[in-house]
């Protein structure tokens, strides 16, 4: 059984930093593809970034060159966040798919595996 488990999420001031975290379990095949979506209050579910097992990353445009993947060898995932905006509050989910690369990553529904979600707020 698939399991996804998001923690680091917190309250910050505008400019400081966060690092979120997804531990993954119970894929069996070592080639999946694992996304971050948030979600503010009132408004759609948004594509953050992705990595594909073989370590190619995307990411959006509003976070580019603020956030950055990283991956360990224990099937943890990393969310590094610096340069927080208020607009950059919301719920985090980490998302998962089978797979060797991150095809159509910005897509909510090509994931199969969601996590429960951290928050994120970022204050003025």
């Amino acid at each position: 059984q698939v399991q996804l488990k998001e923690s680091g999420g917190g309250s910050v001031q505008s400019g400081g930093s966060l690092r979120l975290s997804c531990e993954v379990s119970g894929f069996t095949s070592p080639d999946y593809c694992v996304a971050w979506f948030r979600q503010a209050p009132g408004k759609e579910r948004e594509e953050v970034a992705a990595i594909a097992t073989d370590g190619t990353t995307n990411y959006a445009d509003s976070v580019k060159g603020r956030f950055a993947l990283s991956q360990d060898t224990e099937n943890t995932y990393y969310l590094q966040m610096n340069s927080l905006e208020p607009e950059d509050t919301a719920m985090y989910y980490c998302a998962a798919v089978y797979g060797r690369s991150c095809r159509d990553w910005s897509v909510a529904s090509t994931y199969n595996y969601w996590g429960q979600g951290t928050q994120v707020t970022v204050s003025s």
